[in-house]
């Protein structure tokens, strides 16, 4: 009798202990991969992970945002994140248990939009866009000027600028350089359809060329509407071999020379002279790279370019941003006096 008390006593005790241990297994498991763990008053916040990251530099960069590292990186080696960290930028929301940040950081990469425009130098876009993504500028600029890039793709440093289309883009956070430039280069290409290569062959020109036109085209008027005929302005001059004489690339020569900070209100006689391949009072046909980002409007106002015979044109004074066209080089002096005697009734000098 006494050993079957004793028995049933030993069978409590080991169905107790099996209860105690498996209620602490379970809350560890729980504990581990399922309590709330994170340790910020908003609603959520976003990491980046950069590309390479290890354990040292995952736990500083995920310690400030959770409660407990110790149950967090047990959770990782378990599930074997640790092993696989990627980069990229991601979301933690308040109240996260470890497995969801886990599958947030495993699974849930943010994609990035980026938006550039009125761009004066490919500098100015290296700058920008690593604002936004895991490469520096220094990075982006190697890319871009790549030597085995720029022969396989007939570009040069000047002329590598055209092939990035100024609009909206959406990116991964840690896409690499070259992964950008690339994309740029597909997005080019697929612009540059049949269509409008076979615009820009009909006037001779190859799409960088355009772009290059395109962008003297829209420095020198706002007016979209204008664009065409200041296209065909400085089209009719290539066709005859005359000098563009575009004020937008003596323009750019003064900042070349000054700095790209400086702003420029009047072009001068003495700055016609200033040595630069950019300079078209001095060298004959297009500039060596675009002089600014080119938009679609500029660009399009090209391949649909005006026909007609107008060599010539100034600003015209009373109706601002627009301009006042000749055919010939008298009618454009007497069109000429109108503003210059403007710039010297307000005191325009530089």
């Amino acid at each position: 009798m006494e050993n079957k008390k004793l028995y049933k006593i030993i069978i409590s005790i080991g169905l107790l202990s099996f209860l105690f241990i498996s209620s602490a297994v379970l809350y560890n498991y729980y504990k581990t991969f399922y309590s709330e763990n994170t340790n910020f008053s908003d609603e959520s916040v976003f990491i980046y992970i950069k590309s390479g990251t290890g354990l040292k530099s995952l736990r500083n960069e995920i310690s400030p945002y959770i409660k407990d590292t110790s149950t967090f990186f047990k959770a990782a080696y378990k599930t074997k994140f640790i092993m696989n960290i990627k980069a990229g930028k991601y979301e933690l929301k308040k109240g996260f248990s470890n497995k969801e940040i886990i599958n947030s950081l495993r699974f849930k990469n943010i994609p990035i939009k980026i938006t550039f425009n009125n761009m004066e130098r490919i500098e100015n876009l290296a700058s920008r866009v690593s604002k936004f993504i895991e490469a520096d500028s220094l990075s982006l600029m190697n890319s871009f000027n790549n030597e085995v890039f720029l022969e396989n793709n007939n570009l040069n440093t000047e002329s590598v600028f055209s092939i990035f289309l100024p609009n909206t883009y959406e990116f991964y956070w840690n896409t690499s350089a070259d992964e950008f430039r690339n994309k740029m280069l597909n997005q080019f290409n697929l612009y540059w359809n049949l269509s409008r290569k076979e615009k820009a062959k009909s006037l001779n020109l190859s799409p960088v060329e355009v772009s290059v036109l395109a962008s003297i085209v829209q420095r020198e008027t706002p007016k979209v509407d204008e664009r065409p005929t200041i296209s065909g302005v400085y089209y009719n001059r290539l066709k005859k071999r005359m000098k563009l004489q575009a004020d937008p690339t003596v323009v750019y020569t003064i900042k070349e020379k000054k700095g790209f900070n400086k702003k420029i209100r009047r072009v001068l006689y003495k700055d016609l002279k200033i040595k630069s391949p950019y300079n078209t009072y001095i060298n004959k046909g297009l500039p060596p790279g675009p002089i600014y980002m080119p938009d679609f409007s500029s660009i399009e106002s090209v391949l649909n370019l005006e026909s007609h015979d107008y060599l010539f044109f100034v600003a015209d004074v009373k109706r601002p941003g627009y301009h006042m066209f000749a055919k010939t080089n008298r009618q454009h002096n007497k069109n000429k006096r109108q503003y210059t005697s403007w710039l010297r009734k307000n005191n325009i000098r530089r």
